[in-house]
């Protein structure tokens, strides 16, 4: 779910209160920015203060999951198919690069997966921003983990199956996998082109173990030495491949993070000493949605308690025998949102369209362009 997704949790009055909470939490971040520049324990941090949510560290990273997909939105396990985003996971895309940019948060690079969700979701953000120049670094150890034989499977249906204690384990314990999937899987990565050099090397299912194993790597190898140049990192991905980045860098013990979820498209943004572990937050407290982060949602603790609230209904709640995130809702929801945000421009639009469609809105767009300057 998306800080914009709580509108389905409530009427329209409700929607405006959490956007209005977005807007103080946001605004209160920039001031906070402004304000530690010139504060003396701050100034040699003050020539990148560009790209700091707080000056009183050089060492800032973000991690932002993705919004919503087709399956996201049919309720479905996904592991490592492709999905596109939807039209209101733009959005979701739209209002996180939104959040980012009132912050005074920008970046230096971007880290993603090599699935397209995650990508446009990058690409969308960096629009807002106004930060498409930023190298965008793409790997398939940042993919979601495989949720190996339940993949295409609606969770509701296996909840109702194999019993909520048990896809509770599936989808967050540490070290318990799915069933794992077949070769002969109609979802197979094997099948898929862009993994041809890499096919030992990819699961036939995953527990949050196994994709922590394969996290720990990219963290060890890029992340971690490029937040050691003092860069600001932005992390864009999936909710059980950020949730092992997230467990390594907050020490969360194995009993306990099976308690921790994450949003869709809401910036979980940190501040780290010099040896990469978490600050305590301006308010020395810890995050009220999960009780035990120190990272900043910059949506609002409250907004995303909501959305997480909501999540877990979706998934678990089998006396709701209707989909959620596509009830009544959806429609004022959206409205509201592109009331909010904007209408993307033209050429945000064409970025972000499929290949083919790009090609010919460009196309098209250099045709009026021509036929203006005759």
């Amino acid at each position: 779910m998306t800080v914009g997704t709580y509108i389905r949790v409530s009427a329209s009055h409700q929607l405006r209160k959490v956007v209005g909470q977005q807007s103080c939490r946001i605004q209160g971040l920039s001031q906070l920015n402004t304000n530690q520049i010139n504060h003396p324990q701050t100034q040699s941090a003050a020539i990148r203060s560009y790209s700091s949510l707080n000056n009183d560290t050089p060492f800032n990273i973000c991690f932002l999951r993705h919004g919503q997909s087709t399956w996201n939105r049919d309720n479905r396990f996904i592991g490592w198919t492709d999905t596109p985003l939807t039209d209101d996971g733009v959005l979701e895309a739209r209002l996180a690069g939104q959040m980012l940019r009132r912050s005074g948060m920008l970046f230096d690079e971007v880290h993603t997966s090599l699935l397209r969700r995650s990508i446009r979701t990058c690409n969308l953000v960096l629009m807002e921003l106004g930060q498409e120049y930023l190298p965008v670094h793409k790997h398939w150890r940042l993919n979601e983990r495989n949720y190996g034989d339940l993949v295409g499977k609606n969770k509701k249906e296996v909840v109702r199956q194999f019993g909520q204690d048990q896809v509770k384990r599936w989808r967050r314990s540490f070290d318990e996998p799915p069933p794992p999937m077949s070769d002969n899987h109609k979802y197979h990565p094997a099948r898929d082109p862009r993994y041809r050099l890499m096919m030992d090397k990819i699961p036939k299912s995953e527990s949050l173990k196994d994709t922590r194993a394969r996290s720990s790597v990219y963290w060890d190898e890029v992340l971690d030495p490029e937040l050691r140049k003092g860069k600001t990192l932005l992390v864009v991905g999936h909710e059980n491949n950020l949730r092992s980045l997230i467990m390594r860098l907050e020490d969360i013990p194995e009993e306990d993070v099976i308690n921790l979820s994450l949003p869709r498209a809401v910036p979980l943004a940190y501040r780290l000493d010099e040896n990469l572990k978490p600050l305590d937050r301006p308010d020395g407290k810890l995050d009220e949605a999960t009780g035990f982060l120190k990272g900043t949602w910059l949506g609002g603790d409250n907004a995303v308690a909501e959305i997480l609230d909501r999540d877990d209904k979706q998934v678990y709640d089998t006396s709701i025998t209707h989909n959620l995130e596509t009830d009544e809702t959806r429609d004022e929801w959206k409205n509201w949102m592109s009331f909010a945000i904007g209408e993307a421009s033209p050429e945000q639009k064409a970025k972000t369209l499929p290949g083919h469609c790009r090609a010919k809105a460009e196309g098209e767009q250099g045709g009026l362009m021509s036929s203006t300057s005759k």
